[in-house]
């Protein structure tokens, strides 16, 4: 079987290895590119559009789950996502995840016998992709990508729980201000802070929306994209274009905010 990969390793000794292996397995697969770090992972899928990614799940700038996360976000509507297989020299959590959830995982050093099952998954799930070509229903979305990040952020440090957050504290000209969390609709990334939006104006705050998550209500604030978290309850209506991008929109505010594939099953039954 013809197919395009790319390969995201920031061990070049590695890289050099797994890709040699996949040539003796799979001699019809071409590699199209072979990188080092997470942002350079998701710039270059998203410009070669390979139809099967290998990614490290440790590198530097951005995890291979980070990578993919992103990778779900901006890939075109009407494209098939990738075919996902993750390398780690060993991560439990992760390897057990994605056991279930992804097409497979390599644990490193990768071995021929190993590669060659897991070849033979990602030709599978590509032939079936073929038959289902026209069926919404049969796209591999990800999802479990999804419930893995959230996973990840809502670890406790330690030993007690993360208590949950009943205010924000916003600086406002030489002030302070207290933010009632009950009237926040959503909370947005933007460069360096996080813009925090009630009904009657909008607040910027420094905290990094990574730190902030595991203080959420997951039942109260959905997160709709690797940047945006909005209140459940205020969710007024949500939109598909032709591209197949979803747009969200708050009772009391009056702009919308994009919703990521990773995030979209969500809204799928609206």
């Amino acid at each position: 079987m013809n197919a395009t990969a790319l390969i995201a390793e920031d061990e070049p000794l590695l890289a050099q290895a797994l890709q040699a292996e996949l040539v003796r397995t799979w001699p019809q697969l071409r590699v199209l590119a072979t990188v080092g770090d997470g942002a350079s992972a998701v710039e270059q899928t998203l410009a070669l559009q390979p139809e099967v990614l290998f990614f490290d799940i440790r590198m530097p700038a951005l995890s291979g789950l980070e990578a993919a996360a992103e990778i779900a976000h901006d890939w075109p509507g009407n494209t098939p996502l990738p075919v996902l297989v993750f390398v780690t020299a060993y991560d439990a959590f992760a390897v057990q995840a994605f056991e279930a959830q992804a097409v497979d995982y390599l644990l490193k050093p990768v071995q021929s016998e190993r590669l060659a099952r897991t070849v033979q998954r990602v030709q599978d799930a590509l032939a079936a992709r073929q038959q289902a070509i026209g069926n919404a229903s049969a796209e591999p979305d990800w999802a479990g990508l999804r419930a893995l990040l959230a996973n990840a952020a809502a670890q406790p440090p330690t030993h007690a729980p993360t208590p949950l957050l009943r205010h924000l504290m916003a600086s406002v000209g030489n002030s302070v201000q207290r933010i009632a969390i009950d009237d926040v609709l959503a909370i947005e990334a933007a460069d360096k802070y996080l813009r925090v939006l009630t009904t009657e104006r909008e607040f910027l705050i420094r905290t990094p929306l990574k730190d902030l998550l595991p203080q959420l209500d997951p039942e109260v604030f959905w997160q709709i994209h690797r940047g945006t978290v909005v209140r459940a309850d205020a969710i007024d209506r949500v939109t598909r274009d032709e591209a197949g991008k979803w747009r969200l929109s708050l009772k009391g505010l009056s702009e919308s905010f994009g919703v990521s594939r990773l995030y979209a099953d969500r809204f799928r039954a609206m």
